[in-house]
């Protein structure tokens, strides 16, 4: 009883599971301040098997999950926050990432493709990573049979180019590749999902009565997504040759999915999702005006190969350090197309590129130019986006765990020449999820309404060099650059 008397009464909170590509993370926010209250956070490894091939084990996700939901609520109870105040949870997730599993067993097809692929030089599939371009000749094959070889051909139904980035042809690829994969969908046992269909099927029962599952925002990434009718598209699916009984029921992202089945959380409502990006954009308050949303796809694997394949930094905050040092990349760019370069080109075949490199460059210079790469390639989808909506873009919200790096945000404001708004409190992603989970009708503990929005404190990096100027010069050193790996 005592105990209990001294737990701090914050009112209502929402928690929200962030399922990137790197790590997880279970956050709780007051649902009254949006201050962010605890968090927990676990690294999740990824496996490179064969070039180009990226790969991620679905059973350590969902325990990544479970860890960070616990070690969180522990934190909560140490601080005498009372975890039952928490409402509802919200899922936001790695977009693309591809996923089939057994929904008698409960368990994704791995174990059967293990012994399988033992045969074939030792490659071991768990499930394919958005990065993954494994899919190339299968994204060929079906361009090959679109009028006019055109990349473009569903479009207009998708928004979206036929590209190795998105589900479908990954899926494809599982069914064309994998005996048993192909067994499940023909016994009518496979099911399929992204990491948000995965972890919200296994949290509400899983095997036993658990919510197959996604939200628009993930389903608009898979290729089989009509845009204009918010669904699943028939024609599409027949293009993909998938069957339709194996996809997840399109929701929308804020209402009550299912309930927790297990842990410390039982009970508690699931009840919003949304890819991160989309995410991150509710979590910038971008939720009342027309907005953009498009593709900010190697930042963070940037960084990620600089430590863990060069071995020239141990962490993403020496890349700072290391760039600060120089002040300058010294005439060297980087092209980081390691699996291929993305928006606005969508070039799969493209290939990573430094050059200009002299005797004088070092590993700083080198951590600078690829501060700068991430820029160059904001610069050039902004540029795309101006162009295709009209509007030119008086300031860039950021977030994200880059946004740490302020040497970043400065060189970000420089080469875009307009400045860049960075959030005191940089998980905006996280907070987009919980804000759609607290808004969801049953829960309505997070209003939505303009009046009742906190408002976002913020720093703001000011553009320092003549538009003019340098920054002119760089970009086009660097589309050259991104042309010669194109070439």
């Amino acid at each position: 009883m005592a105990a209990s008397s001294n737990r701090i009464m914050l009112g209502p909170l929402v928690a929200a599971i962030d399922q990137g590509t790197s790590s997880t993370r279970f956050l709780v926010f007051n649902a009254k301040t949006a201050e962010l209250l605890s968090h927990h956070q676990v690294e999740i490894q990824q496996s490179f098997p064969k070039e180009g091939w990226v790969e991620e084990d679905p059973k350590e996700i969902l325990q990544s999950v479970y860890e960070c939901m616990d070690r969180t609520c522990e934190k909560l109870t140490q601080l005498n926050i009372d975890i039952s105040n928490i409402k509802a949870i919200g899922v936001t997730n790695q977009r693309e990432t591809t996923l089939v599993w057994d929904k008698e067993t409960g368990e994704p097809l791995y174990n059967a493709i293990v012994i399988i692929v033992k045969c074939v030089q030792m490659l071991i599939f768990t499930c394919t990573v958005w990065l993954d371009l494994r899919t190339q000749s299968t994204v060929e094959r079906l361009i090959n049979k679109t009028p006019g070889r055109n990349k473009n051909h569903l479009k207009h139904k998708t928004g979206l180019p036929i590209s190795t980035y998105f589900s479908a042809v990954k899926l494809r690829w599982l069914m064309d590749n994998v005996d048993e994969v192909h067994k499940a969908v023909l016994s009518h046992r496979a099911m399929f999902g992204t990491i948000d269909s995965w972890l919200i099927w296994c949290l509400t029962g899983g095997k036993k009565g658990g919510v197959h599952c996604t939200d628009v925002t993930n389903a608009s990434r898979t290729m089989l997504f009509n845009i204009h009718t918010m669904d699943w598209d028939p024609d599409l699916c027949k293009y993909f040759d998938i069957p339709m009984e194996i996809l997840p029921k399109v929701r929308s992202s804020s209402e009550i999915y299912g309930l927790m089945k297990s842990g410390a959380l039982t009970g508690v409502p699931i009840s919003g999702c949304l890819g991160d990006q989309s995410a991150a954009l509710v979590g910038q308050m971008c939720l009342f005006s027309f907005s953009l949303l498009s593709d900010f796809a190697i930042a963070g694997a940037v960084v990620r190969w600089l430590k863990d394949n060069l071995g020239i930094i141990q962490t993403s905050t020496e890349l700072e350090k290391l760039a600060a040092s120089v002040g300058t990349s010294y005439g060297c760019y980087f092209v980081p197309a390691f699996s291929g370069l993305y928006a606005p080109y969508w070039e799969p075949s493209a290939r990573g590129i430094i050059c200009g490199l002299t005797q004088f460059t070092n590993k700083s210079h080198l951590a600078f130019a690829a501060l700068e790469a991430v820029c160059f390639q904001t610069r050039e989808i902004l540029d795309a986006m101006n162009q295709d909506s009209g509007i030119p873009l008086n300031q860039l919200q950021v977030d994200g765990g880059m946004t740490s790096n302020r040497l970043l945000m400065q060189l970000q404001a420089d080469i875009l020449c307009i400045p860049v708004v960075k959030p005191s409190m940089p998980e905006t992603t996280a907070l987009g999820a919980a804000m759609a989970a607290g808004a969801a009708e049953g829960v309505s503990v997070w209003s939505l309404s303009p009046e009742d929005l906190t408002e976002v404190t913020s720093e703001k990096f000011e553009p320092q060099i003549n538009p003019e100027g340098n920054a002119t010069c760089i970009i086009l050193t660097a589309v050259s650059s991104e042309q010669q790996c194109k070439n």
